[in-house]
């Protein structure tokens, strides 16, 4: 994968020119005939407009020499306009041909982004901030979709005209190709220059355009932290600063685009000033005539106006293709799902070995058929390792494994590593080091839920798309929310979330019990996913959440000691170690960090209940 680093940060990466070219001619497939019609089109249209030139080359000659009259005149310009019609006909089917296979690629290639984006690792989209991610899912996409109007027309109208005005000059006299051809180099430097500077100032221009989108989102996003904290003239100054960076860049941009566009009025002037002595020099000789002169001359005026528009839309092109080049460097980062498949292929000897032993536990189980639970691993961690960024380490040296069907739980002092260990678990993040095996089908519920703008039926079904509204009832009552479909007379129908019906912090978490529910997961993973409800709901969400791991291998990141007792086995972490494990009895005899986290435990229940 040609992928550059990014500049700064952590930002996404940055697809490079191969492979950015290499995915839009992928997504171009299907289309390849339309475009190569549409550049005959471009070259046909464009040979039609050359026909002006040389009817006023012609009509020159024939009144110099006193052969031409008014149906002369007449019949030249009848010419031109026919040709003038033609071309015009021609360039806008041309250019609305190329338009819209450029929006139907352009399309694809977004719907491509979107979709990969929901799928990223969290890890590297935490590591570069939301706002990247955001500004090249908006302003990126804008940027290249903007460029139409003014690049398409360019590519395949200008190129045709290049190619067969050029052409039109050698047939009328080859010194008059050969004149404009020794000034070619001078638009050969300005391109050249203009690509080696021009590339590296507009990605800087968008990289400093997503710091400017991150400082505004997560301002936004912590809006109550800022206020209650007094933060906002720190946040306010942080967002100057990025914008006063953006301000930085553009400037930049538009100066290269200055210099650009006087690169090409020198070569302008060195054109028609080679083609006029030249023209000059054959007529003086006799090697050509005065309409020769005029219909080359014309021929150059024609094709200089192209040859600048094709360069200086360059300009157009390259803040549209550092855009295109960043949506592509999303499209090309693996998902989760596909790193997890590379770490699979590279753990077969590890997992060749955990074949071997569930055949030999097999045999023992036909044995002791009452063992074969317990013999069965859902989950299985091997040194297990992992930092956030380059701070310290989080995680360990984790040897774990959980039997399928049972219940664990994880609890620890605040830090130790439960949350970081479940998201390691559930393959949200990928660890530095050791193995992790676990179901393929795996669920996670945080303690922060989200509630999607739109009915119950969708936040459902959003997990299983092919539940009916008897499976969605079920799960609704089977985690005790079927009072969600008394909100309103809309039952399932009811709007909730933004826009919506309110829904309290229990009832969001109910209604994330029941979409795991419906999705069925071999492994089920709450993250203190009924923590943040209070003490209030706390025993109706605990029996929600027994509900939903019955019958499935479960790991519970346990807020509320009572929730650990309950499981088959607990796991006691600190310091990103585990230092404890055992039934809740086995834990309270060993009297070690275990019972005294649940001697604390139990005198703050008292404390409460005594209030």
């Amino acid at each position: 994968m040609n992928v550059a680093s990014a500049a700064t940060g952590h930002a996404l990466p940055v697809a490079g020119g191969r492979a950015t070219a290499g995915e839009v001619w992928r997504l171009s497939r299907g289309h390849r005939l339309r475009l190569a019609a549409v550049g005959l089109a471009g070259i046909l249209s464009t040979a039609v407009d050359l026909i002006p030139p040389v009817a006023i080359g012609y009509l020159v000659d024939r009144v110099q020499t006193g052969t031409g009259d008014l149906g002369t005149v007449l019949t030249v310009t009848g010419v031109m306009a026919l040709s003038a019609v033609l071309g015009a006909a021609g360039t806008a089917v041309t250019i609305a041909h190329a338009t819209r296979i450029y929006h139907t690629v352009l399309a694809a290639l977004r719907e491509r982004l979107v979709s990969r984006a929901m799928l990223l690792p969290r890890h590297l989209v935490e590591r570069a901030g939301t706002g990247d991610l955001i500004s090249r899912s908006s302003d990126d996409v804008t940027a290249v979709a903007d460029a139409a109007p003014a690049v398409i027309p360019a590519l395949t109208v200008t190129a045709c005209t290049i190619v067969v005005s050029l052409a039109g000059l050698a047939a009328l006299e080859w010194p008059y190709a050969a004149a404009f051809a020794v000034v070619l180099p001078v638009y050969a430097l300005a391109m050249r220059w203009y690509l080696r500077i021009g590339p590296r100032v507009y990605r800087a221009e968008r990289a400093a355009m997503s710091a400017r989108a991150q400082q505004i989102l997560e301002s936004q996003r912590g809006h109550a932290t800022v206020l209650g904290f007094g933060l906002a003239e720190r946040r306010h100054r942080a967002v100057l600063t990025d914008s006063w960076g953006v301000a930085v860049q553009s400037i930049r941009a538009r100066t290269v685009q200055s210099m650009l566009n006087a690169r090409l009025n020198l070569g302008e002037c060195l054109s028609l000033a080679a083609v006029l002595v030249v023209g000059f020099v054959l007529v003086d000789h006799g090697l050509s005539t005065v309409g020769g002169a005029t219909t080359a001359m014309l021929l150059v005026l024609r094709l200089l106006g192209p040859v600048n528009q094709l360069l200086f839309v360059v300009d157009t092109l390259q803040s549209a293709l550092a855009s295109l080049s960043r949506m592509v460097g999303v499209v090309t980062i693996p998902t989760a799902e596909e790193a997890d498949a590379s770490m699979a292929q590279a753990d077969q000897a590890d997992q060749a070995d955990q074949a071997d032993q569930a055949d030999k536990a097999d045999e023992a189980d036909k044995a002791d058929p009452a063992g074969a639970a317990e013999t069965a691993t859902a989950v299985r961690l091997r040194e297990v390792a992992f930092r956030y960024a380059d701070g310290p380490s989080v995680l360990d040296g984790i040897d774990l494994d959980i039997p399928a069907g049972r219940h664990i739980a994880i609890v620890g002092p605040s830090g130790a590593g439960k949350t970081t260990l479940a998201s390691v678990i559930a393959g949200v993040h990928r660890p530095d080091g050791g193995t992790v095996t676990r179901p393929s089908r795996t669920a996670v519920i945080s303690q922060e839920v989200h509630v999607f703008a739109g009915t119950l039926r969708d936040n459902l079904t959003l997990a299983a798309p092919d539940a009916t509204d008897g499976d969605i009832r079920a799960a609704l009552e089977t985690t005790g929310a079927a009072d969600l479909l008394e909100l309103s007379a809309d039952a399932l129908d009811t709007v909730v979330g933004t826009g919506g019906h309110p829904l309290t912090e229990a009832e969001a978490q109910q209604l994330a019990l029941a979409r795991l529910l419906l999705a069925d997961p071999e492994l089920a993973i709450l993250d203190e996913a009924t923590a943040e409800a209070g003490s209030a709901h706390a025993e109706r969400l605990d029996r929600a959440s027994e509900a939903v791991l019955a019958g499935r291998s479960g790991i519970v990141i346990a807020h509320r000691l009572s929730q650990a007792a309950t499981c088959d086995r607990i796991v006691v972490m600190d310091a990103g170690r585990v230092i404890e494990t055992g039934t809740h009895d086995e834990l309270l005899t060993a009297d070690g960090t275990y019972a005294r986290l649940w001697a604390v435990w139990q005198a703050g229940q008292q404390i409460s209940a005594s209030r």
